[in-house]
């Protein structure tokens, strides 16, 4: 692993510790922070093609490797642009169906620049899908499943997640994302 590779693993396992389980925007992530059972993988990768198939070989990596529980591939310089960012997750989703791993994983997206459909760029809402760098989060959908059928009220974490966004502002976020980036 080359020096930048290991600092953007870095900011991104920062990221998940002090977003992600700190602020319980995803109340399954600690567990597996905590038993190291989440891959970060770092790509080159900056056209749609060579990332879906890099995307390909991790969901089968994740076939091989059961004791990976999940898998962030993250992009070091390809799709900064929002846009291509979202032409990135609508091949990959599209990708998933036509190799048979629909129902078998499904991705979440995050990006530096994420916006929601219907918000405004300032606001904070938007932090909850923002991270460091570019990134589609590979899920196992069993494991999925299986959280979520232990958790009371799971159609209100995406709302409470707002919520709470919000109510921290933006100011707050950015400082918490600008912090990842330190070692």
């Amino acid at each position: 692993m080359t020096i930048e590779h290991t600092l953007i693993t870095q900011a991104m396992q920062n990221w998940v510790k002090s977003v992600i389980v700190k602020f319980n925007f995803c109340p399954f992530a600690r567990k597996e922070v905590e038993a190291n059972t989440i891959a970060y993988i770092v790509s080159e990768d900056e056209k749609h093609e060579d990332a879906v198939m890099t995307m390909l070989e991790q969901l089968a990596h994740l076939d091989a490797h059961p004791e990976v529980e999940t898998t962030l591939l993250i992009f070091a310089e390809g799709f900064k642009d929002f846009d291509s960012y979202l032409d990135l997750v609508d091949l990959a989703n599209a990708l998933l169906a036509a190799q048979g791993y629909e129902g078998k994983y499904q991705i979440a997206h995050f990006h530096p620049d994420y916006e929601f459909a219907d918000s405004e760029p300032g606001d904070a809402a938007n932090y909850t899908n923002r991270a460091p760098y570019p990134t589609l989060h590979l899920i196992r959908e069993e494991s999925m499943a299986e959280a979520l059928a232990n958790y009371d009220d799971p159609e209100s974490i995406p709302e409470n997640n707002i919520r709470f966004a919000r109510r921290k502002g933006e100011a707050f976020w950015q400082q918490l994302l600008a912090n990842c980036y330190k070692s």
